[in-house]
């Protein structure tokens, strides 16, 4: 609460002490008083860091040289085109060929690693349908060469089915990923402790995948969950960061039913039948 708010809130008790014949503002009149909190600036984009172009080069020559004829786009995907690059960042790249593909490598280029992932171009619109992870992975991409159109034409059917939302889940989808959750959290309490914090590890990553499909978000960049999720639901990222943060195994059990707790607090538990 402002001080002006807390000033108005001061006179409104001050007059109903002393004269309760006096009209007090209404909701209406006193939200009207309130500021509008203005959202933080945008930081500015770190350039990349040196000889990164150049190895995206090299990689981009190398997807040419291998596909020949049938490529039709390649996009850069990841930290690099978030403008998020770091010394350590991958340069993450998806081909888009004619036909049906599906394959991966994994090469060095300089000081850094290229993971260039081969896809039908017709087969990647198909998925944009279904797909809990394309669009938003591919919002941000980056054309690095384009046959005829192709990748244009895919952006603009990425940016419109982004805009649309995920698919919503349904009530079977919200209690199964409740009770695979709470499965691995009821597994960790009786395994040792090198296997439950393992346990737990998995337990949090089903949690933040369930967080996305619950509240209707597209999937973020790792780097940016807790980020998102503080914007969203600060209560929820601040037992999340507990979680991560505790030291001590009883304290991570005892944070992680919590968070699992709140995050499935409007999901019913499983069906009995016995």
């Amino acid at each position: 609460m402002g001080l002006h708010t807390q000033f108005i809130a001061m006179e409104v008790k001050h007059g109903m002490d002393t004269d309760t014949t006096t009209n007090t503002p209404t909701r209406e009149e006193l939200n009207a008083e309130l500021l509008e909190v203005p959202e933080p600036p945008e930081q500015p984009e770190s350039p990349p860091p040196p000889g990164f172009e150049d190895n995206v080069e090299i990689a981009l020559r190398h997807v040419k040289g291998r596909r020949g004829g049938d490529l039709v786009g390649v996009l850069l995907v990841g930290s690099g085109a978030r403008k998020a690059l770091t010394l350590h960042s991958d340069i993450d790249l998806i081909a888009l060929v004619k036909g049906e593909a599906d394959s991966h490598e994994i090469l060095r280029v300089g000081d850094r690693l290229a993971d260039i992932r081969y896809h039908g171009h017709h087969a990647v619109e198909e998925d944009l349908v279904y797909s809990l992870r394309l669009p938003s992975l591919l919002r941000k991409g980056r054309i690095l060469f384009d046959h005829d159109g192709t990748c244009a034409k895919l952006m603009e059917k990425v940016h419109h089915r982004f805009r649309q939302g995920p698919p919503s889940a349904s009530i079977n989808e919200q209690i199964r990923l409740k009770a695979e959750c709470y499965h691995l959290l009821e597994k960790s309490l009786v395994e040792k402790p090198g296997t439950a914090h393992y346990l737990l590890t998995l337990f949090y990553e089903d949690c933040i995948s369930a967080f996305f499909r619950l509240r209707g978000f597209w999937l973020v960049a790792p780097v940016d969950i807790h980020r998102f999720m503080f914007s969203r639901e600060p209560a929820l990222a601040d037992l999340a960061g507990q979680f991560l943060t505790a030291t001590t195994l009883d304290d991570r059990l005892n944070f992680g039913r919590q968070f699992a707790d709140l995050l499935f607090k409007d999901v019913p538990n499983p069906a009995r039948i016995d």
